[in-house]
């Protein structure tokens, strides 16, 4: 359209006014429901909406703004979308297939067979067919060259059911409605397509990948595993049982129990099939930055670098790779009525940076340990497959074809350390976490004492870790009534721990010993095993193998923190009963919260750190009424009942935030200065324990702030307060020196990870099949998805709070060119003289653009 008549100096002329007209009719067909536009005058400059019949009044008395000239919001295409839209047809044109389906074959030909030949002669990108035909990858590679049907350029039918496979995983479809999907995709497309007829016939491609698992029967008794040498076996030869249940005769032969066992050489060979994996895998020496007072990750830890220095051989090549093993039990039906228990073992690379470690793409399930009980001590039978699998890594290691250097090499792996809340901590370990030495740290010195009253056992006794001239060691009186003259117990090392393990019997699993609780001498101290990860030649020579874990142990004491302070009897954790009150006085120590008897009533007075019943219902309005960003925390409002003034059905991630950050500003104005003090002093010793990054001088200190607030808190709370939970807190800062930030050690992730597992639960009578099957399709996809294109994958998908808006451009000045996403329905406001004014005076402040101009 001619827009020279905008120039016209006579709004009067018949060349203005037939212009005008010319703009009104085509902006006509771009006016709202109620026939406003947005008016180019002088004056308004498209910031206001009129009437299409007032526009053409303003456009004759105001004249035309002379700087719009694309007319964009009038009819006119944008040529910035213009010019990305042609860049992005050109694109389109020049390749056929979008996806890099034959790259992905040839990364895992390479990585499965390092020291096959690929040929240079071939006419695909792919293998040459000499060596190439006696594998499984030659139906793969005939489905990635096949047209999903005749004349289709952008789809083969691998890409295409690889595609529809990852919608189905992504959005959760059953089987039966992938099935219905197909049947009609096939009635849409042209006669001579190539789809799959089933789901079942669709996912076989998975197995000619490599993704695959592998049943092993186990014994009734859980006394051995029919594997290797006893693969063949209908009968363990020790306790001559047989290998199948009973069913006369009539059907299929049927396990008594069955592991699933997923390979781990083949996936920790994986992470090298990838370019940009590969290449994040040797992150931990060529990008971290090396600082010696900090800790940012696992590398930076003491057991690392020691682990370097010993095994010197192991550290030379950066592509070895260090992990970390955690398990734990979960009911599969999420039902808690349901007695079943199944675990898990998963295996974590930390040769990873931290912003991908212990993230769910990058965890190996390595086990599935089948329920109805929980293996306890007999994990070791279960774990046996995994440990041969680490010798081997460890001795002879698997060569691996690096994607990123594209040469071979031999890959070794170690173990690092598990990952457990503290009864599997029992399990893994082989020291019993309960009793007089619950405490795996303390060991043998471990301090407790037994409430008669509350028959229970309290561990107590932190003075003895305050330096030796530390005048509460002589208080008596504010403690439990003797002086402390006694000194830390040591660190014991890996050397230590086997002089003690030789004098524990061997325990000969499926036996009546290893079922029954077996009763221990005096010098077995707490030991119920030798673990089976001590055949493992480097694992008595760490400092640190079992790992605290910081989530449980947070949420433990956070609960009971609330369930004193909040007396409530009956409810939550509360430590301050009659019980309890009847333990002082048989300790004979503050006479002050002794139960009065008046007759025949027993009364129990109130202590100074329990709240009343309408300070409770205060306390709990102001926690319901907390606001939080979005995806920091659950809605903890719901947790609240303050009719009552009682907390309920808080989770542990609910308690980390409580006790983090709004315990401290929470208890203000309701006790004295000695109580708000410790317990905010408890809350932020947990905030810095949980940094993203630790400074070593920092930590040294949190060892010692931690022996002051326990000591503290003993001469506040009642001894039923100190169950182990609360003294396993002196030790998660040494442990943090050891082996790096929490982050990379506690519960959470696994936990996250255990309820992905929970929810492949399909057939309720069949829950380990479908857990393996599930999590084998993700597994799958989760690195086919690698190579699609033009579909949202694990790697592609949006944040949850992204600020950069859809087809984002330049809007011309950088001040109005901030990532940000608008939200709500848009609002057109006239802003006053004053309000102008100050958006005048932030634009000429804050534009780079007029920084040349300024004087």
């Amino acid at each position: 359209m001619d827009k020279s008549w905008m120039h016209e100096t006579d709004r009067t002329s018949t060349r203005y006014s037939e212009g005008v007209k010319q703009f009104i009719s085509m902006a006509r067909g771009h006016a709202d429901r109620v026939g406003r536009i947005k008016c180019p005058c002088r004056k308004c400059t498209n910031r206001y909406y009129q009437h299409i019949d007032a526009v053409e009044t303003h456009l004759i008395v105001n004249r035309f703004d002379l700087n719009y000239t694309e007319w964009i919001f009038h009819g006119e295409e944008d040529p910035f979308f213009k010019h990305v839209q042609a860049e992005h047809n050109d694109d389109n044109s020049q390749a056929e297939d979008i996806d890099d389906v034959e790259e992905m074959l040839d990364d895992i030909y390479r990585g499965t067979f390092p020291d096959a030949n690929i040929g240079e002669s071939s006419t695909s990108p792919g293998p040459s067919n000499n060596d190439y035909k006696a594998r499984p990858f030659d139906q793969l590679w005939e489905d990635a060259q096949r047209e999903l049907y005749p004349g289709c350029k952008k789809f083969s039918k691998l890409s295409f059911c690889m595609k529809l496979l990852h919608i189905k995983t992504l959005c959760n479809w059953s089987d039966k409605s992938f099935d219905l999907m197909i049947d009609l995709i096939k009635q849409a497309l042209p006669d001579g397509e190539s789809l799959p007829k089933s789901y079942y016939e669709a996912k076989q491609f998975r197995r000619d990948l490599g993704f695959s698992y592998e049943l092993i029967h186990v014994c009734k008794k859980v006394c051995t595993l029919f594997w290797k040498e006893h693969a063949d076996k209908e009968e363990y030869p020790k306790c001559h049982t047989s290998r199948w249940k009973e069913n006369n005769g009539k059907g299929k032969k049927i396990p008594w129990k069955v592991l699933r066992y997923f390979p781990i050489k083949p996936r920790l060979q994986r992470l090298f099939m990838s370019k940009d994996i590969a290449k994040d895998m040797r992150w931990h020496k060529d990008e971290r930055l090396e600082d010696e007072d900090y800790l940012r990750h696992p590398a930076d830890s003491i057991v690392w670098k020691e682990f370097d220095k010993k095994h010197a051989w192991f550290a030379a090549d950066s592509r070895n790779v260090r992990l970390g093993l955690a398990s734990d039990g979960f009911n599969p039906f999420g039902n808690m009525s349901t007695s079943y228990s199944m675990w898990p073992v998963v295996l974590m690379p930390y040769n990873l940076p931290p912003w991908r470690c212990m993230k769910d793409p990058y965890m190996i399930l390595s086990l599935l340990i089948p329920g109805r009980k929980a293996p306890g001590n007999k994990i070791d039978v279960y774990l046996r497959p995994l440990v041969d699998d680490l010798k081997e890594l460890w001795n002879e290691g698997i060569k691996t074809y690096d994607a990123s250097t594209q040469h071979s090499f031999k890959l070794h792996a170690a173990l690092l350390w598990t990952i457990n809340d503290f009864p599997a901590y029992a399990n893994l370990s082989g020291w019993s976490t309960k009793g007089k030495l619950a405490c795996p740290i303390c060991n043998e010195n471990t301090e407790s004492s037994y409430l008669k009253a509350s028959h229970k056992l309290c561990y107590m006794g932190h003075r003895r870790f305050l330096p030796l001239e530390h005048n509460w060691r002589k208080k008596k009186e504010f403690f439990d009534g003797t002086e402390e003259h006694r000194i830390a117990p040591n660190e014991l090392s890996g050397d230590q721990l086997l002089q003690q393990l030789m004098n524990v019997p061997e325990v000969q699993f499926g036996n009546d010993e290893a079922t029954r609780k077996r009763k221990r001498t005096k010098i077995e101290l707490n030991w119920t095993k030798k673990s089976i990860f001590f055949e493992l030649p480097y694992w008595s020579t760490l400092k640190l193998r079992h790992n605290l874990d910081v989530m449980h142990i947070e949420k433990n004491i956070c609960d009971s923190v609330l369930g004193t302070l909040m007396y409530d009897s009956g409810k939550g954790k509360n430590k301050d009963t009659f019980k309890a009150r009847k333990d002082l006085e048989d300790m004979g120590i503050r006479k002050e919260l002794h139960l009065q008897k008046t007759g025949t009533s027993t009364k129990m007075p109130q202590a100074k750190y329990t709240l009343t019943k309408v300070e409770n219902t205060r306390f709990c309005d102001w926690l319901k009424n907390v606001k939080f960003p979005d995806g920091y925390a659950s809605n903890i409002s719901r947790c609240m009942n303050t009719n009552e003034g009682t907390i309920s059905g808080m989770k542990s991630h609910d308690f980390h935030v409580l006790l983090q950050r709004l315990l401290p500003v929470a208890i203000r104005g309701y006790f004295n200065d000695n109580i708000r003090t410790t317990l905010t002093e408890l809350c932020l010793f947990f905030k810095d324990l949980c940094s993203r990054t630790l400074k070593l001088d920092v930590l040294n200190k949190m060892k010692e702030d931690i022996v002051v607030i326990l000591c503290k808190m003993e001469m506040i709370f009642p001894p039923a307060f100190f169950d182990i939970m609360v003294h396993l807190a002196l030790h998660l800062p040494r442990e943090v020196e050891l082996a790096g930030p929490v982050q990379f050690r506690w519960m959470y992730p696994i936990e996250r990870f255990l309820g992905k597992l929970k929810r492949f639960v399909r057939n309720r009578a069949r829950p380990e099949g479908s857990i393996a099957e599930g999590y084998l399709s993700i597994e799958c996809l989760t690195f086919c998805s690698m190579y699609l294109r033009e579909i949202e994958t694990v790697w592609s998908c949006e944040e949850r709070n992204s600020d950069r808006c859809q087809g984002e451009r330049d809007v011309g000045l950088s001040v109005f060119s901030q990532p940000v996403r608008p939200l709500g329905a848009a609002k057109y406001v006239r802003l006053d003289e004053m309000h102008l004014t100050r958006a005048r005076w932030y634009v000429l402040s804050n534009c780079s653009e007029i920084d040349s101009y300024k004087t």
